[in-house]
């Protein structure tokens, strides 16, 4: 016995955040349309609602395209400025989500609950009249005379006009399992060469320090070099250290960018500056004028116990010598290790904990206009399936709702 085929005028895949603001915008824009989104999730919105903590990073209140790598800036800044934090703190102010800024510039809703953002963003595709399909993994999807033929183990589905917005590969049990980038293959796109994890954990050698500090966290600068020492991209931010190595914001903004670096210099390296602002020179010197106060004393007053504990052992500062006492090599080597630290990073904790993908299609097989196919008329792309990527702090959901906007508008057309 075979599967019913049914048919619809607009196939969304994939029910995250910008499948979602897609088909929702789809709907509202023309309500004769009619709007299937299908999924392979057997519950909906899982990234929405782990992000930020449970509490959802909807936004940040300042977003432009600096925030972000992989394709064009340029075509991204277009994106952004098409649909940007105005318009989406508006959206979802209507939705009866009030969103407030907090110091670092996030936008949170006011309930500090994931789950009333995912809610607001189901009920609005519910009124807007779009169906829901799940779980409806779709496995195929080719052109025909009438536009698409999707296809899955549930059946078959005729669409005129399809966006995809699958995801990457970051949180595969959430269902962006890099299935998507397949669908897009299939349709003719291709994938950038390089699909790996961003905004994600780093991992250390076995046995470094680092990872006996489990627990402590302070702002630090992380810093890229290539293997001629030269200064790549830095970010200054909170740093956990973990029994693994290194989180936090700064740890996973960096991430992507060391990543990238080793693949095409495997002696490109992490160095740490634990504390921000002060550089060799003005470290050493502080060293220098320390008189009769230990060096581990005067760290205690600048950041954790044990890490500072950590930072004297490792420099070999002979136990309860006062700083006038302190011989050169073990200043040296004390400021060396405080402001320009190399961490052996072997690896990363992968894509099952990564918050978003490095890679997918190039925003240049895309009309940026209307996030429309340059290789087949009909086909949408929005959301993380592109080959664009955020820091950590609402950038990558900003994206989600910029592109999703303009994508399920252009779809009406």
């Amino acid at each position: 016995m075979t599967n019913p085929i049914h048919e619809t005028n607009l196939a969304v895949i994939g029910a995250g955040a910008a499948g979602l603001m897609a088909a929702i915008q789809a709907a509202r824009t023309n309500p004769k349309l009619k709007v299937t989104v299908l999924d392979g999730a057997r519950s909906l919105g899982a990234k929405i609602l782990v992000a930020g903590g449970g509490r959802c990073n909807v936004t940040h209140f300042e977003v432009d395209e600096t925030a972000f790598a992989g394709s064009s800036r340029n075509a991204i800044k277009q994106v952004l400025r098409r649909y940007g934090v105005a318009e989406t703190v508006k959206f979802f102010a209507e939705l009866g989500v009030e969103l407030k800024r907090e110091e670092t510039g996030k936008l949170f809703p006011t309930t500090d609950r994931a789950k009333t953002v995912l809610n607001a963003l189901l009920t609005a595709a519910e009124s807007a009249g779009v169906s829901m399909k799940f779980p409806r993994r779709v496995e195929r999807i080719e052109t025909d005379l009438y536009g698409f033929r999707i296809s899955g183990d549930w059946g078959t589905l005729n669409a005129q006009k399809v966006i995809l917005a699958t995801g990457g590969k970051s949180l595969p049990k959430s269902g962006s399992d890099g299935g998507g980038y397949e669908l897009a293959r299939a349709l003719g796109h291709s994938i950038t060469p390089r699909v790996f994890p961003a905004l994600v954990p780093l991992v250390l050698q076995d046995g470094h320090f680092i990872r006996e500090l489990g627990g402590v966290t302070l702002p630090t600068t992380l810093s890229v070099h290539n293997r001629n020492g030269k200064k790549l991209v830095s970010f200054t931010d909170s740093t956990l250290c973990a029994h693994f190595g290194l989180s936090g914001p700064s740890a996973l903004d960096i991430s992507r960018f060391l990543i990238d670096a080793k693949l095409d210099d495997p002696a490109a390296s992490l160095v740490v500056n634990w504390l921000p602002g002060e550089t060799f020179e003005s470290f050493d010197n502080t060293l220098r004028n320390l008189g009769t106060t230990t060096p581990l004393a005067f760290l205690k007053t600048r950041m954790p116990e044990r890490l500072a504990r950590a930072l004297v052992n490792v420099a070999k500062v002979p136990d309860g010598v006062p700083g006038h006492r302190l011989p050169r090599d073990a200043r040296v080597a004390l400021a060396r290790a405080v402001t320009e630290m190399p961490v052996p990073v072997v690896g990363n904790r992968g894509f099952a904990v990564a918050e978003v993908t490095a890679g997918g299609v190039p925003l240049s097989e895309i009309d940026i206009k209307r996030m429309e196919s340059r290789i087949v008329r009909n086909l949408y792309f929005c959301g993380e399936i592109c080959d664009v990527d955020g820091r950590i702090g609402g950038f990558n959901f900003q994206w989600a709702w910029s592109s999703g906007f303009i994508a399920g508008t252009a779809a009406t057309g």
